[in-house]
């Protein structure tokens, strides 16, 4: 099994600014669950031969309070001009068959809610990023700009332990609607990195 993907990835989650899971998974959420929709815009990379550049990948997550505590219930949203064969592979990968990021979060997960093809829109504009997944997801997260920065440089967490990558941009949720596999939340919180780099 061989694998690797190349591209961008925008985030919303239920906490408050800032999500205390970016610091540790360990760290309780600001609330008694964590709801979060991760986002990710392939573009480039191959899954055991197939060619998945183009394809877009949404997952939604509901945990407990505390990540670690594991019963993750986990849902998956699969661009729906992807082929079978596509279909296939990015279920494994993202669900944790494959290893790679999320095959190390595989094993918190109690149960998969629901695999669906939909229609998937990301969009990047400076420091605003767009994500629409049919009629059930709509998001927009806003790269946090410190006050007095001049050079316009949004906050960057370094030396993380997220699926995606150690080194993300901080944002905020700037407006939501996420209601998908009977998971339903408002986000507040966000994260934004220009690129995610996998293999396995």
């Amino acid at each position: 099994m061989s694998w690797n993907l190349e591209g961008s990835y925008a985030e919303t989650c239920s906490c408050e600014l800032m999500c205390p899971c970016n610091l540790s998974f360990d760290h309780g959420a600001t609330y008694d669950y964590c709801r979060a929709t991760l986002a990710f815009d392939i573009r480039s990379g191959e899954i055991e031969g197939t060619d998945v550049q183009g394809r877009r990948v949404v997952a939604i997550i509901d945990t407990p309070k505390v990540m670690t505590d594991g019963n993750w219930r986990l849902g998956m949203f699969v661009d729906d001009q992807a082929t079978d064969e596509q279909f296939d592979k990015l279920v494994k990968v993202f669900g944790g068959q494959l290893g790679g990021p999320m095959g190390g979060l595989a094993p918190l997960v109690g149960e998969v809610v629901g695999v669906e093809r939909a229609a998937i829109t990301m969009t990047d504009d400076g420091l605003l990023h767009s994500v629409r997944v049919g009629d059930v997801i709509q998001f927009e997260v806003q790269d946090i700009v410190p006050f007095g920065q001049e050079d316009g440089q949004p906050v960057r967490f370094d030396g993380m332990f997220h699926p995606v990558a150690s080194n993300l941009t901080m944002a905020e949720a700037r407006s939501s609607r996420i209601n998908a596999f009977g998971i339903q939340y408002e986000g507040k919180s966000g994260l934004s990195t220009a690129a995610f780099n996998w293999a396995a």
